[in-house]
């Protein structure tokens, strides 16, 4: 068994307990900080800093003025809709702690690989019952690549299952590091089309797809199509990315995840614009004629996953 680094350190910004998604069984779901990506849609916007940040609710501030005293840096700036002066900022968190109403919370918190398997073998029971375990997921996990490596040999330490949510943007030498210390990869395949994804993502994806053809070489691995509206919700984009993953030989399982909107208000609370505003969600039957699609080319196919 290899040795594991229990003081290695990685910034967390949330871990989701009881989780019957994203992999078998009852599942504790570490968030980790940082994302190469600037997905429209992003659900977690606060993932997307690598370094924690100021999360603000105008609904909850109750005007006290307490963060204003605190404030060394003088970044609190009450009168403003969003009161925090994102260029003085220093993330330093000490408003968020005197904040008696909770406006102000500090996403993302510095924790060694031993503080994050402490907190959750709370759940250790859980994994045996189901045979569920812990999923690495962010922003990108692949970000912090030697915490996550040394996170995933700290759970197979414990006989924990382990699967990770990735967009497989990385390079080379960081997919064969990790991906054979996880059990399970759910990877992201949003587009075919490279331009598209530029457009809607921020990067290319050509790294993507040469990436997909070696993970899925090392580890049980499930692809996951975000269905977005007016980005890759159509009949053609979808027969692309299944012809794409028809070219990954150890594929057997794809699941679409269709379009919502849970997380557009954290664009408010982050002081930030939501690109889709306006769009609507997609109906489960709407995007049953995309699952004839990837099922007519041999996968096993689910809408939601």
């Amino acid at each position: 068994m290899e040795t594991v680094d229990y003081g290695a350190k990685g910034i967390v910004f949330d871990i989701q307990r009881f989780s019957i998604h994203d992999g078998p069984g009852i599942r504790t779901i570490i968030f980790l900080k940082g994302c190469p990506l600037r997905c429209r849609w992003c659900s977690n916007p606060e993932s997307q800093k690598a370094k924690p940040e100021l999360m603000f609710s105008r609904d909850l501030c109750i005007g006290c003025g307490k963060c204003v005293k605190v404030c060394k840096v003088n970044a609190i700036e009450p009168k403003k809709e969003y009161i925090v002066n994102k260029e003085k900022c220093t993330a330093c968190g000490e408003c968020a702690l005197v904040c008696p109403a909770g406006a102000l919370i500090m996403k993302g918190k510095e924790m060694s690989v031993e503080e994050v398997i402490k907190e959750v073998k709370k759940d250790a029971t859980q994994y045996y019952r189901s045979g569920g375990g812990v999923t690495l997921s962010g922003g990108e996990a692949l970000t912090q690549s030697s915490f996550a490596k040394e996170l995933f040999k700290a759970c197979k330490a414990q006989g924990w299952h382990t699967a990770l949510e990735t967009e497989g943007y990385a390079n080379e030498e960081v997919i064969r590091e990790v991906i054979p210390h996880v059990d399970l990869v759910l990877l992201d395949i949003k587009s075919f089309d490279s331009d598209v994804h530029l457009a809607y993502t921020g990067v290319r994806n050509e790294l993507i797809k040469k990436n997909a053809k070696i993970i899925q070489e090392l580890a049980d691995t499930v692809i996951r199509i975000p269905v977005i509206p007016n980005f890759n919700a159509s009949e053609k984009e979808i027969t692309d990315i299944a012809k794409f993953i028809k070219t990954l030989p150890n594929i057997r399982k794809v699941h679409l995840l269709p379009y919502h909107r849970y997380g557009e208000n954290k664009y408010k609370l982050l002081g930030r614009n939501y690109e889709m505003n306006g769009t609507e969600e997609l109906s489960e039957e709407f995007v049953e004629k995309f699952k004839a699609i990837v099922e007519n080319n041999g996968f096993k196919c689910v809408i939601g996953g």
